[in-house]
């Protein structure tokens, strides 16, 4: 079930259902150019919360994204990348 776009509140929802709530930081205040590890979430929650995504929205990420997208604004564009290109 693809749809037009993927935005922060979807990733920081999937982030809590998978992970839950990081020891450090949180997804509260101005993290979206945050790295993942300075909000407290490590590359196995980021492994989850991939899986999640594309189970979601029935697509398949690149294993390229999650090395580059090192923030929550750069995951949530690698997605609607994703998006745009699957639609095209």
């Amino acid at each position: 079930m693809s749809r037009a776009t993927f935005t922060f509140d979807d990733l920081k929802r999937i982030l809590l259902e998978g992970s839950g709530a990081p020891e450090e930081g949180g997804l509260e205040g101005e993290i979206l150019d945050s790295e993942f590890t300075d909000i407290g979430y490590d590359s196995l929650a980021l492994l989850e919360t991939a899986s999640r995504i594309e189970r979601e929205l029935g697509i398949d990420l690149d294993e390229s994204v999650l090395g580059d997208a090192t923030t929550p604004r750069a995951l949530v564009d690698a997605v609607n990348d994703h998006i745009a290109t699957a639609a095209a």
